[in-house]
């Protein structure tokens, strides 16, 4: 069987549909691990929200829309994420100049202090939520999880 029979077999169910081989369930209880990890390492904080920050501390300020392109949320999603980091005093959201329909969203200096911390976290998270694999492994896995989001 060619490795493209034995994928499409997985996803088919082949003779009997087993819930647990199926990608969405074992991508699901993944997240599930994964957040477990995250909350228990950064209780005050969502992935969402750390996300918002981190990619606001690798990018710069920009626009709400953007940064919910660049983080995979949608725009009910993000304004909310925006709404409580900005209650916070994470985040600032001013409107722009050129364009007053367009609100922008940057780093207040408690987010970027904020950050400095979470980022050390997160690679924290990172490594255990993939502990059980080894290093080989995490990186097929990492790169496989790229290619199909």
């Amino acid at each position: 069987m060619s490795r493209a029979d034995h994928a499409l077999k997985l996803v088919q169910g082949g003779p009997a549909y087993r819930l647990q081989e199926q990608i969405g369930f074992l991508l699901r209880k993944a997240n599930q691990r994964h957040i477990a990890i995250f909350a228990a390492a950064a209780p005050d904080l969502t992935p969402p929200q750390f996300a918002a920050l981190a990619m606001l501390a690798e990018q710069g300020e920009m626009s709400q829309s953007q940064l919910g392109q660049l983080v995979a949320m949608d725009g009910a999603t993000i304004k909310g994420v925006i709404d409580r980091l900005n209650a916070r005093g994470l985040v600032a959201v001013d409107k722009d100049k050129d364009d007053r329909r367009r609100l922008l969203v940057n780093l207040t200096e408690r987010g970027r202090a904020a950050v400095a911390v979470l980022i050390e976290q997160a690679q924290a998270i990172s490594a255990e939520t993939l502990s059980p694999l080894n290093e080989t492994e995490a990186e097929t896995l990492i790169r496989l999880l790229g290619r199909i989001g």
